[in-house]
């Protein structure tokens, strides 16, 4: 029977996800801190910095955790009914027409404002 100690994240976790951030956090500041290396080095050393710490991280029971979610994301993706090029474009046109009619709506009404605020206050001419 699984009890509730047996499932929560122990201290080997916490260790491993403090180490997985200070990999990440050395990989960037050895990226300023040899700022007169080339560029491309430096990248390519903050992203192996990146993939050992995901390594790391992915070892904890967070990270196991991380990493089933993500696949069960991914076979979600893959029932998405995704639109035709055809619905796509003309869903954009829709929305574009309809943000420039509210566009010319707010702008009409803000002249109107304007207008009845200086008649008001008579600052109108």
């Amino acid at each position: 029977m699984t009890t509730k100690a047996d499932t929560s994240p122990g201290a080997l976790d916490a260790f491993k996800l403090i180490l997985a951030a200070a990999v990440l956090v050395g990989g960037v500041v050895a990226y300023y801190y040899f700022e007169q290396e080339s560029m491309l080095l430096r990248v390519v050393g903050v992203l192996v910095a990146l993939g050992l710490a995901m390594v790391i991280a992915f070892q904890s029971m967070q990270g196991r955790e991380l990493w089933r979610f993500i696949q069960g994301s991914r076979g979600e993706i893959r029932k998405v009914v995704w639109p035709t090029r055809q619905e796509a474009l003309q869903t954009t046109l829709t929305v574009f027409v309809f943000v420039l009619i509210m566009g010319v709506f707010f702008w009409l009404l803000d002249m109107l404002l304007l207008t009845i605020t200086r008649f008001v206050t008579g600052q109108g001419g």
